[in-house]
């Protein structure tokens, strides 16, 4: 059972309603209409969801390191979300498990989740290696801010999510 009241569609009203009717239509997951309690929390999640998009990663790097840091953080239902989100982005089911392990047999991706489990592990004090490590793998200055904002997401979503103890609307996952 959520802790936050969730907010239904058909009773929202003001900037919920507007979200709803736009950005989200059509998608009122369970962790939307719990963070829809406060408007200013669900616009943040949007609008950091909706810039990733934007920048230097692709759906599939966004998805890995969610998984990634989902896992890590034990968050169930930010795991099953973006394994099935993933899967949509393009990784396969053995990629969606690799990248919860933390090692991905694809190199690119490999050098990226370590680097998520790295940013994880020392609270962001990376070391000149990790960073050189990532580099090597062809991720640039962009893709290093990009990667930092998607991590600051996931944990986002997995502390509130806990918090909350959202309900999952999504197909559980195998524990790896």
């Amino acid at each position: 059972m959520p802790r936050i009241t969730p907010i239904e569609a058909t009773s929202a009203t003001g900037r919920v309603k507007e979200i709803y009717e736009g950005p989200l239509k059509g998608k009122t997951f369970n962790i939307f209409r719990s963070m829809a309690a406060s408007p200013a929390a669900l616009d943040m999640y949007l609008a950091m969801s909706g810039s990733l998009h934007k920048g230097s990663l692709s759906a599939k790097e966004i998805e890995a390191i969610q998984l990634t840091v989902g896992e890590q953080n034990k968050c169930e239902y930010c795991v099953s979300a973006h394994t099935a989100i993933g899967k949509m982005s393009g990784l396969t089911e053995a990629q969606t498990i690799e990248a919860r392990r933390g090692a991905m047999s694809d190199a690119k991706l490999g050098a990226l989740v370590k680097f998520a489990l790295a940013l994880h592990d020392k609270r962001g004090l990376v070391s000149d290696g990790d960073i050189a490590s990532l580099r090597a793998a062809g991720y640039g200055d962009a893709a290093l801010a990009d990667i930092v904002a998607c991590y600051t997401l996931a944990v986002y979503t997995n502390y509130f999510n806990h918090v909350n103890q959202t309900v999952s609307d999504f197909p559980p996952v195998v524990k790896v």
